[in-house]
């Protein structure tokens, strides 16, 4: 069910895109956002591993340097027979972990000092079995397909709002003030869709990962903890909040908000309803 949300959501934001590139930017506006958005991301896609890795300070770790965190992969990796990713530890005393690299064969996994620290064998079993199911559930590729969408949507609505959109004004419904409008109810809705992407494969990650390690409440004791610790120690200045969605715990999830709408704008699902499911799924096997 995750998997179809996430395809589901996809078109969804697709659908927006097409009906805000027609009415906003014309049929130029459409193709020119599209070429831009998806442009952008893909090189985002193909060196978002470079970048993740330099922003997080993640350095490469030898089998000598951490055995047991190069064990724990391994026997992963084999379970679900897939290619040995890169492996790197951050140097952030946040406890917090994540996956990047555009396909199996082009994967790393970087762990923070902080999560080495805080984690049993357990626990972190479960949190690398989370990431590295995010690696074979080709995450990457599906976010980057929402990013750019979602790129594209508010690029065609700056367009639009600054120079007039593709119509002629005597056709257009939209005078300066709703075109304003559209331009913030468009970027919004972009924004949460895409964001709904995200917090669905995350649950699905969770679940897949649950498997593989054979062991949910692990994992489900590992989110309570980094999301306690995230709460209490700062991530550097170089990791930016656009970096969030990468990460098993939202970093930023001390500064966000208490209210009740601010679950809107989340990359993450809430942990407790993270850790319900886990439950139910400990309860399956």
């Amino acid at each position: 069910m995750n998997r179809v949300k996430t395809w589901v959501l996809i078109a969804a934001l697709g659908g927006l895109f097409v009906l805000i590139g027609e009415v906003l930017g014309g049929t130029n506006g459409l193709i020119i956002g599209l070429l831009l958005g998806f442009g952008f991301n893909l090189a985002m896609y193909w060196f978002s591993d470079k970048i993740a890795i330099a922003t997080t300070r993640s350095k490469p770790v030898t089998e000598t340097d951490y055995p047991e965190l190069y064990r724990i992969v391994r026997e992963l990796t084999q379970a679900k027979n897939m290619p040995m990713p890169r492996i790197y530890v951050s140097d952030m005393m946040q406890p917090n972990a994540f996956a990047t690299g555009r396909s199996p064969h082009h994967a790393a996994v970087s762990v923070t000092k902080g999560i080495l620290e805080i984690l049993d064998e357990r626990e972190l079993r479960g949190v690398l079995a989370h990431e590295l199911s995010h690696v074979t559930n080709r995450d990457i590729l599906i976010g980057s397909i929402a990013a750019g969408i979602a790129t594209s949507i508010v690029f065609i609505s700056r367009f639009a709002l600054f120079f007039g959109g593709g119509r002629d004004d005597r056709d257009s419904a939209f005078g300066p003030f709703a075109m304003l409008i559209a331009w913030i109810v468009a970027s919004l809705a972009a924004a949460l869709i895409q964001m709904a992407v995200s917090r669905s494969r995350e649950y699905q990650a969770d679940e897949s990962g649950a498997y593989l390690s054979h062991d949910p409440q692990a994992l489900a004791s590992a989110l309570q903890k980094i999301e306690a610790a995230a709460k209490q120690v700062p991530v550097p200045a170089t990791v930016s909040p656009a970096q969030a969605h990468m990460f098993i715990v939202n970093p930023f999830s001390g500064r966000q908000a208490a209210q009740s709408f601010a679950r809107l704008f989340s990359t993450h699902p809430p942990t407790a309803d993270r850790v319900e499911r886990l439950e139910e799924i400990a309860e399956k096997l």
